[in-house]
Order: structure tokens, then C-alpha cells, then sequence
């Protein structure tokens, strides 16, 4: 948590027993219905724009709602008589001209104290059309260094009452970025491409990171001249650890909800999927076969597990039910597929498959069958992974020269890149951090 108190409480904005709004945006499934939002003017007063923090914090939930394919926001410029309102609530709300300009939503930010130094914002959200309030909160103590982590608040509020979840604006993204040979660290970044840092600094190349689902820490197998390991960085401590198994191969660690990690080690001519305890020690097997089992990822229950495994001969991906032990394949198509990740509601496994134009990413529809293409390159696209609304998916791609993170959806659709510096940036995994640095 940032050192001032940034309280989000409910406000009552109009006259006790108003109705909330009722809008829905259906994001899972194909076809997903557009949605057009205004911003009006943030207000000090009636008709007085704000011209320090407020217009700062436009931009910021400007910045955020780009990233959301189904949202479209309304030029000011459409809008007959200007964004600069005499209310920011009912009955001084002219909705009308919004309404004509085609928004669906209008969002107000009203300043009571003036938007400078450590005030309070009071953000609001409207349909126009009917004029029902989807939401209203009020952030208090914020300051100019605030702003961002506001902007980030009010979103995923917002997306959270639109859609039922506003995990993307909660989230934050690990990846690894790569400086040299065999030089490669861990980096975390917000997935709008803020709060961008280094996390590890250890000679060798960290590959694949993964989040606990209490937003502790972060595995991944690092690899030096001598030796495979676990790394495991504490995100409490800031201290990083490095864990050595016999046989010196350590691949893909992944974390189940109960905060255990499943990685592949070696046993004998393949690697098995073990699951470790809580302190990395190894526990029971998860699978084990007569072939290459890798790269195990886990829906929400932990009671489904995708996997790669070469069983049939070039990779190929599969999913078991750790209840039953039954095992089937999920890739139908295609002669080499791999970096399978699980959405977390279990319905959709997204995975690479390299093609004759690259390496492209595919979901695969685990109750239809349905197999469908999400990106097309140009490059090649790898590593895909699901954020925990089971709607967006970050991959790694070379499409803009330099290997960078993008994003996409379940559906496909044209990818945004994540900002992350200089460097070649590899392995997104999604993570729901505990509040605070």
C-alpha cells in the first residue's frame, strides 16, 4: 500500500431507493456487444473544470480504457454543448447530450476540496439512457503520486459491474526479459504497462514465471552454466532463492490455488510433473509416462490439469482430472503444439502451435471441441496465458520486431502491446498481487 490511506467507500450519491442500472457487457461469449463511454470534464463546481489532479486522472482511466477491446470512447469533440457539465449527479446531469453523441455510459469525477495537494474524488458511473447509476465511489487522500492506482481502482470497478470481473486492472503481469546470452531476470508490470521493475538480478536465465495465487511469490526455473533450479522470489522479503533437485532438470513450475507449486523434474530418461509442498520440497507425482510430460497449468479447482507431453510422438497437449486420474488429448490438430495454459474457469486450454508461418495461438474449447486460431503473426507467437477473468490472454511475440509481451482475448482480435522498456520480453504469466509493494 502506498504510505497515505487511499479509502474506496461506497457513497450515496441520489435519494435513498434509487435503483442501481442493469447494463451487462456478455465478453465470453463471441459476438461481444460494443461499448461507447464518455468522460465529461472533471469538476471542482458547477461549470468549473478541474485543471491540476483531475485532468491528470482523465488521462490515466483514458490510458486504461484503451486496453479493453469492447469499449469505444466518444470524442469530445461529438458531444453538442461541450463536456463541461453544471452536475455531476442527478438532476444536474444533462445525459442528453451524451445520449445524442451515442455513449451508452458517462462517467463524472467531482472534487468537493479543489484537485490539488491531498484531496477527495468522487467518481461516478450513469447510463444514458435511462439515467440509472451504475456505481459511485469515493477515493480519499489522494495526491498527485495516487493517480495512477485511482485510475486503476475506478476501472476495475467499473469493469467488474460491467462484465463481472475487473481482474485485468487488478492484475499484474511477470515476465522475463532477456539482456544477453544466458542472461535473462524476472520483471513484473501492470498489464496497461505501469509499475514496470525488476524483481530478479542473478546471473544465468530465469524462463517461464508463475504467480501464487496469494500474490507471495513468483517460481520459475532458472538455468546457469551448472546446473537447472527452481528460483523462487518472495515478494514480501524481496530476497530470491534458488532450490536444486537431483537430476538437474526443472521445467515449467506452476502454482495450483492451494498455493503448492507442480513442476516438471527429472526421473530416469523423462521428466515427471511433481507436485512440491509449501516449502519446495517434492510431494507425490501428478503424471508420469514414458515420454516428455511438461509445463503443467491448473484451472481455479486445481482439479484439472493441462499439460504437454510427447507421448504420441511430437508434442501434443492434454488435460487430466486429478479426481478421476483420466487423461485425454486436447490438441487435434497439428504435429507440434505445446505452452498450454488452463483458463482458470476451466472451460478454454490456450496453447502455441507451430505452423509453416510460425508459431500462431490457438484456444481450444473444452466443452464444444471447437478449435479456434486467435493471432495470425506476423513473427511467431508463444506463450500464452489466461488472466484470472478467463477473457484475456498475454502471449509473447516477435510480430514487432523485438520478442515483446501483447495482448489479446479469448475471441482473438487485433493484439496491444504491454509497454516494458528496452529488451526482449518472453513468458507473460498473470498474477493477482496482495495489496501493498
Amino acid at each position: 500500500m502506498k504510505r497515505y490511506l487511499l479509502l474506496a467507500a461506497l457513497l450515496v450519491f441520489a435519494a435513498a431507493g434509487a435503483a442501481q442500472a442493469a447494463m451487462r457487457v456478455d465478453i465470453m461469449n463471441p459476438g461481444q456487444n460494443i461499448v461507447n463511454l464518455a468522460l465529461a470534464s472533471p469538476l471542482t463546481g458547477p461549470g468549473q473544470a478541474a485543471g491540476g489532479m483531475g485532468g491528470q486522472l482523465q488521462n490515466y482511466i483514458q490510458q486504461n480504457l484503451s486496453f479493453l477491446p469492447f469499449m469505444r470512447l466518444t470524442d469530445p469533440k461529438a458531444v453538442l454543448g461541450g463536456t463541461v457539465l453544471d452536475g455531476w449527479e442527478p438532476p444536474n446531469l444533462d445525459l442528453k447530450r451524451f445520449q445524442l453523441a451515442g455513449s451508452d455510459i458517462l462517467v463524472t469525477s467531482y472534487w468537493p476540496n479543489g484537485d490539488s495537494g491531498s484531496k477527495s474524488v468522487q467518481i461516478r458511473a450513469f447510463e444514458t439512457n435511462t439515467g440509472g447509476r451504475l456505481f459511485g465511489k469515493e477515493y480519499s487522500g489522494v495526491n498527485s503520486g495516487d493517480l495512477a492506482e485511482v485510475a486503476d481502482r475506478f476501472c476495475a470497478d467499473l469493469l467488474e459491474v460491467l462484465t463481472g470481473s475487473g481482474d485485468f486492472f487488478r492484475s499484474t503481469l511477470a515476465f522475463v526479459k532477456k539482456t544477453g546470452k544466458m542472461a535473462a531476470n524476472v520483471w513484473i508490470v501492470k498489464p496497461t504497462g505501469r509499475d514496470l521493475r525488476q524483481v530478479t538480478n542473478m546471473p544465468g536465465e530465469a524462463l517461464s514465471p508463475s504467480w501464487s495465487p496469494d500474490g507471495r511469490f513468483v517460481v520459475f526455473s532458472h538455468i546457469d552454466p551448472k546446473s537447472h533450479a527452481l528460483g523462487v522470489w518472495d515478494r514480501s522479503t524481496g530476497r530470491v532463492q534458488r532450490i536444486r533437485f537431483p537430476g538437474n532438470v526443472v521445467i515449467g513450475p506452476s502454482f495450483m490455488p492451494d498455493n503448492k507449486v507442480a513442476v516438471a523434474l527429472s526421473h530416469g530418461q523423462y521428466p515427471v510433473i511433481y507436485l512440491l509442498n509449501r516449502v519446495f520440497q517434492k510431494e507425490r507425482v501428478l503424471e508420469q509416462h514414458n515420454s516428455i510430460n511438461v509445463s503443467p497449468t491448473f484451472d481455479r479447482t486445481g482439479t484439472k490439469m493441462a499439460f504437454t507431453s510427447s507421448r504420441l510422438g511430437g508434442p501434443q497437449i492434454f488435460l487430466k482430472d486429478l479426481n478421476s486420474g483420466a487423461t485425454q488429448r486436447v490438441s487435434m490438430n497439428g504435429s507440434y503444439n505445446t505452452e498450454a495454459n488452463l483458463a482458470p474457469d476451466g472451460t478454454l486450454v490456450v496453447f502455441s502451435r507451430m505452423t509453416d508461418y510460425g508459431n500462431r495461438i490457438f484456444v481450444q474449447d473444452l466443452l464444444t471441441g471447437a478449435e479456434r486460431q486467435i493471432t495470425f503473426g506476423p513473427g511467431s507467437d508463444e506463450q500464452p496465458s489466461f488472466c484470472a477473468d478467463s477473457y484475456f490472454i498475454a502471449f509473447s511475440s516477435s510480430r514487432g520486431g523485438s520478442r515483446g509481451i501483447y495482448l489479446t482475448t479469448r475471441h482473438g482480435g487485433d493484439a496491444k502491446q504491454v509497454p516494458t522498456g528496452g529488451g526482449q520480453a518472453f513468458f507473460p504469466r498473470w498474477g493477482m498481487p496482495a495489496k501493498g509493494k
